[in-house]
């Protein structure tokens, strides 16, 4: 399997992997600059040259996995009789560099509910290197016509059209998913929000709509039987503090900006971790 076919299958996987590259290469060495190796956690594509560098090469990227190390990180190895490293000798007599890249799970987003809202959503955040979800009770919202502003997108687009019960899409989102609860139906979204609370893989619960709305929603969860810790993971109102308008395409700006500053807390924080973890 070639190493673009590699990094292909790990995305659909939704699976961590790290890209091993050799960027040069001075004297002799197995593989010339340019070849890549593509390491998961139970399994290996291509080849840097194998033997001890590449056996070297696969533990340090497994230790990337194992950590979440989100940068990228530089090795350099002797290929000499006299530098014995920890899988023996490989004595071609240069020397090599390698480029270890992680290829991280993208984050994953469901916006449910494709309207004059929803649909600005989509199209700010199909512009980011992630899988975005659309999930819509109406047929029409999810046609090609409809969707072809996003003919362009960075993002891997899914779509779910679901006439009755849209909430049993929930089940099949990948694990950690982001939720965004904003349909043409405030009984939709009030079934959404309850199922929401009831799976327990799903990232952040975010409902559109006022103060008000929530208040109301925040009795009825309540009454269904979900305690307050469990309410309070649903965010409502969603987006900035104080968007400047109300138009649909203000509103999404409002949202894509208050989540996409999530998803790069979510990565600081992961990082500050895998270095901690390295200590």
């Amino acid at each position: 399997m070639q190493w673009l076919e590699a990094v292909e299958r790990l995305r659909s996987r939704r699976e961590a992997g790290v890209l091993v590259t050799i960027s040069e290469v001075r004297g002799h060495a197995p593989r010339d600059a340019g070849a890549k190796m593509v390491v998961a956690a139970d399994d290996v594509w291509g080849s840097v040259g194998g033997g001890s560098l590449e056996a070297m090469s696969i533990d340090r990227a497994r230790e990337m996995l194992s950590s979440q190390q989100t940068a990228p990180v530089a090795l350099t190895e002797s290929l000499s009789d006299k530098a014995r490293g920890q899988h023996g000798v490989q004595c071609c007599g240069g020397e090599v560099s390698l480029l270890l890249e992680p290829l991280p799970v993208l984050p994953a987003i469901a916006i449910f509910g494709i309207g004059h809202v929803g649909m600005e959503l989509a199209r700010i955040l199909a512009r980011h290197d992630l899988d975005l979800h659309l999930i819509d009770s109406r047929p029409a919202q999810l046609v090609d016509q409809a969707l072809s502003p996003l003919d362009d997108s960075h993002a891997r687009v899914h779509r779910h059209h679901v006439p009755v019960l849209p909430e049993l899409v929930l089940a099949e989102l990948p694990h950690g998913t982001h939720i965004l609860v904003m349909t043409h139906d405030h009984a939709e979204d009030a079934a959404l929000c309850d199922a929401a609370l009831r799976t327990s893989h799903l990232g952040s619960i975010g409902l559109i709509g006022s103060r008000a709305k929530w208040s109301r929603f925040r009795k009825k969860l309540s009454d269904e039987g979900h305690d307050e810790s469990a309410v309070a993971r649903i965010t409502c109102p969603i987006g900035l503090a104080a968007p400047a308008g109300k138009d649909p395409a203000t509103i999404a700006v409002s949202i894509a900006a208050a989540l996409l500053q999530r998803l790069e807390q979510e990565s600081t924080m992961g990082s500050s971790q895998s270095s901690q973890a390295s200590l």
